[in-house]
C-alpha cells in the first residue's frame, strides 16, 4: 500500500491491536452462562448485556465525535487510554456482583470505551494510508469480527478453568493492543489539526445524495449485524443439544 512515512509494521500493528482490544465486546455473553447463575431471575440477561454494550458504543461514538477528541488529541493516545480503561472496567464483572445494575453499568462502561478503540483505529489508519485506504479499513472490518468472535473460542478451551479466566485473558488481550498502538504508531503522516463542532455541517452532510443513501444503509447495520452475532453462539448451542438428544 502505497503511503508517506507509513513503515511496513503499521497497518498490521493496528490491525493486531484492533483484534486484541476488540475482545472485549462479547466477553459478557461469553460467559453469560455463568454470570447468570448469580441471577437467577433475570431472563434477558443475554439481551440486556449485548444492547448495554450496543447502545454505549454509540453513546461514545457520538460524544467522542462531538468533541473531536481523535482530532484534539493525537489516535493513538485515545486509542491506547480507551483500551486500557476498557479492559479495566470489562474486569469489573469478575467481581462478586449480586446487583444486575451494576453488572449492566460495567458493560456499559466497556462500550462507551470500545469507542475510543474501533472508530480511532479507522482514523489512525487514514491518517496512514491515502491510497489502499479502503483495502486498510477492510482489514480492520476483519479484525473486528475476529476479535468480538474470540471470547467465545476462548470459553471453548477454558471450559474446565473458571469462567472469569476469559475476562481475564481479553483484558490482558486489550492491554498489549493498547501498547502497540503506544509504542510502535505514531501520528499519521496525513493527520490534520483538530476543527471545532460544526452542528450545522451535520445536516450538510446530508444534501449529498451519495452519503446520505450511504448513511442511512449504515445506520440500522449494527442491530442486525450483532443481533446476529449475539445469538448465533445460542442458536448452535441448541442445535448441538438436539442432536445429542436425537443421538
Amino acid at each position: 500500500m502505497k503511503s508517506v512515512k507509513a513503515s511496513n509494521h503499521i497497518l498490521p500493528t493496528i490491525v493486531i491491536a484492533q483484534f486484541l482490544c476488540t475482545s472485549l465486546w462479547f466477553a459478557g455473553n461469553a460467559v453469560v452462562l455463568d454470570i447468570v447463575k448469580n441471577f437467577p431471575t433475570e431472563a434477558n440477561l443475554l439481551a440486556n448485556l449485548t444492547s448495554m454494550v450496543q447502545f454505549d458504543f454509540i453513546s461514545g461514538t457520538l460524544v467522542f465525535a462531538f468533541f473531536a477528541i481523535s482530532d484534539i488529541f493525537s489516535p493513538s493516545k485515545v486509542f491506547f487510554t480507551c483500551g486500557i480503561t476498557a479492559a479495566l472496567f470489562n474486569l469489573g464483572i469478575c467481581l462478586e456482583l449480586y446487583n444486575i445494575h451494576l453488572l449492566l453499568f460495567f458493560r456499559f462502561l466497556t462500550g462507551f470505551m470500545l469507542a475510543g478503540i474501533y472508530p480511532v483505529g479507522m482514523k489512525i489508519a487514514s491518517d496512514y494510508f491515502k491510497e489502499g485506504l479502503g483495502k486498510s479499513l477492510g482489514f480492520l472490518v476483519g479484525a473486528l469480527v475476529l476479535g468480538t468472535a474470540f471470547p467465545h473460542l476462548l470459553k471453548t478451551f477454558t471450559g474446565n478453568f473458571k469462567w472469569q479466566y476469559v475476562i481475564f485473558a481479553t483484558s490482558g488481550l486489550s492491554l498489549i493492543g493498547a501498547l502497540c498502538i503506544l509504542w510502535l504508531v505514531p501520528n499519521g503522516p496525513f493527520r490534520t489539526a483538530g476543527q471545532k463542532f460544526n452542528f450545522r455541517s451535520c445536516f450538510d452532510g446530508f444534501k449529498n445524495p451519495g452519503f446520505r443513501s450511504a448513511a442511512f444503509g449504515y445506520f440500522g447495520h449494527m442491530w442486525e449485524l450483532y443481533t446476529f452475532w449475539a445469538f448465533l453462539p445460542g442458536m448452535l448451542l441448541l442445535y448441538n443439544t438436539n442432536m445429542y438428544i436425537q443421538l
